[in-house]
């Protein structure tokens, strides 16, 4: 039977935090320190990896391991590599021949604090230690071989150039200034945006060895909770403030960049973005109360930022 998340009170705040402060506490001791030869390298790594981000991505992993009575500490590695990978994306992201973002998190950029090739080589370095403490036996213990391989292969795919962050990033590149299809707005941004946060939930759920039933609910929740939260993102470049968001405001719409706004409108692109996330919570309701505060995830990041 069916099992229905609680509607009680949930303080969503606290439970941020509280993850936030697990996920930061690891990151801590993964990074060598700024004074390890050579200085600047790991200076730049560690700038950008403790800018200020909420740490989404591990969290909803985390949240994902909670739905499935999992060991937290089993995806904590998990939950770290993402924020590694995500951290990467966003400084090549900023770079000059991409986005060319002078600001992220309040704080400079890495290429603007680091200059261009320390910034290039501090994203390079944060995705392959991504994969070096995803592949750490001591960070993975209770793990199969089979298993681990099997996380690492979904990762993979969510940043590589077909279906993943790098397809997506090309696909925002190339239709810059350009006329653009609904059909081509949705794969940018279930690409660029949608595919890590699915890896988010779906590597979880492989490491709580949940069935495949499961895991094709929870892989459809992410897809689904990744596009509502880039929609909201779009959002939020037309409206919200820089002291809010960290960045500068209003670039999409003068670069001419593929965005729901663009295409819909603000109010159409609001109503799809609520409706996602009804829909994606509608697919939480089988793993019953456990799964409550993926949920409350899923509302806070996308519906409740406006």
């Amino acid at each position: 039977m069916t099992r229905v998340i609680e509607s009680a009170r949930f303080d969503i705040a606290a439970y941020l935090g509280e993850r936030r402060r697990m996920v930061d506490d690891r990151l801590a001791t993964c990074l060598p320190p700024e004074s390890a030869y050579p200085e600047i390298i790991h200076q730049a790594m560690r700038y950008s990896l403790f800018a200020g981000g909420k740490r989404i991505r591990p969290i909803l992993a985390l949240a994902t391991a909670e739905a499935l009575d999992g060991d937290l500490d089993r995806v904590l590695p998990l939950a770290c590599a993402l924020e590694l990978i995500h951290t990467y994306s966003l400084i090549h992201d900023d770079l000059p021949a991409m986005d060319d973002d002078d600001y992220r998190r309040g704080q400079p950029t890495c290429h603007t604090k680091f200059g261009e090739g320390i910034a290039i080589l501090a994203g390079n370095g944060l995705l392959t230690l991504a994969f070096r403490l995803l592949s750490e036996p001591s960070e993975g213990e209770g793990h199969t071989d089979r298993i681990r391989l099997r996380v690492i292969h979904h990762l993979c795919r969510a940043i590589g150039t077909s279906e993943g962050v790098i397809a997506g990033q090309v696909a925002d590149l190339t239709t810059q200034g350009k006329t653009f299809t609904a059909e081509e707005l949705r794969y940018i941004h279930s690409a660029k945006t949608g595919a890590l946060i699915e890896a988010s939930v779906s590597c979880a759920g492989i490491l709580c060895d949940a069935d495949p039933a499961e895991l094709e609910r929870l892989g459809r929740f992410g897809l689904t909770v990744g596009l509502a939260f880039q929609i909201v993102d779009d959002i939020l470049d037309e409206t919200g403030s820089p002291e809010e968001l960290g960045k500068t405001l209003g670039k999409d719409r003068r670069e001419g960049k593929a965005t729901y706004p663009a295409l819909y409108g603000l109010e159409k692109s609001r109503a799809e973005s609520v409706r996602l996330i009804e829909e994606a919570v509608e697919l939480l309701k089988p793993f019953g109360p456990p799964a409550r505060p993926l949920a409350e995830v899923a509302r806070f990041i996308s519906v409740r930022r406006f």
